[in-house]
């Protein structure tokens, strides 16, 4: 686990607006030219203690090249328990992110688990993307609503999620079931998605209860990271609605 937290800098409106409306931002940098247009956020961020500098750019402090005229730093979200993700949704719905290393892919995915109703997500502090400003602009604010867990080993966590009354279902293109319809998914259950490209580690696959694929054309070789986290969530979403 990783006691510091996560989201120190923050940028893009949404990500910045729901860190302020969190009363985390401690210090929001805006840019000149924008700064009218973002009057009620300067407000909020006034309000809520956050001091307010305007800048000319803001980009040479920015992780993102387009960080719409606004970084914050903040003060960082406390990394949740396993405990606490189990508990996020009942039945428990978790995503395992193993080894993602885009953190575009880590917040687009966020973003739709969130969407989807599935509020907990478990990462490695090894080999992935950091949970800092370019996460948390793809997030758009849904990393602030979030339960993130960080882990040592995405294995070992699987055997931890399962001593908790949990189903393991890894993401896997040659998995011998598909996702859509799989009626493991009205149970408790985490859905683990592989590294870009190289998808689940040999290790991580072993220890699922179920490989399953999702069905797609034979023009595609596979689909990208946060689509098929997408994709899964959704169909958890729908299996549990019906």
């Amino acid at each position: 686990m990783a006691p510091p937290g996560i989201g120190r800098s923050v940028e893009g409106h949404h990500a910045v607006a729901a860190a302020v409306a969190a009363g985390r931002v401690v210090r929001l940098l805006v840019e000149l030219r924008r700064a009218d247009g973002y009057a009620d956020l300067i407000a909020a961020a006034r309000a809520s203690g956050a001091e307010v500098k305007i800048v000319d750019d803001v980009r040479p402090m920015a992780d993102t090249t387009s960080p719409q005229g606004l970084v914050a730093r903040c003060r960082p979200i406390p990394a949740a328990s396993l405990d606490d993700a189990v508990a996020a949704a009942s039945p428990a719905a978790v995503l395992v992110l193993d080894h993602i290393e885009d953190p575009r892919n880590v917040g687009a995915i966020a973003r739709s688990a969130l969407a989807a109703g599935v509020n907990a997500m478990i990462s490695s502090g090894w080999r992935s993307a950091p949970l800092e400003g370019t996460a948390f602009k793809a997030a758009a604010g849904a990393l602030e609503h979030m339960a993130i867990v960080e882990v040592s080993s995405i294995p070992a966590v699987l055997g931890d999620l399962r001593s908790r009354g949990l189903w393991i279902v890894g993401l896997d293109g040659g998995g011998d079931q598909s996702l859509f319809g799989l009626g493991l998914l009205t149970e408790p259950v985490a859905l683990v998605v592989g590294a870009e490209g190289a998808g689940l580690s040999r290790l991580v696959a072993d220890r699922c209860d179920v490989l399953a694929r999702i069905p797609i054309s034979d023009r595609i070789e596979s689909l990208n990271a946060s689509v098929a986290a997408g994709l899964a969530v959704f169909e958890v979403a729908r299996a549990r609605a019906s």
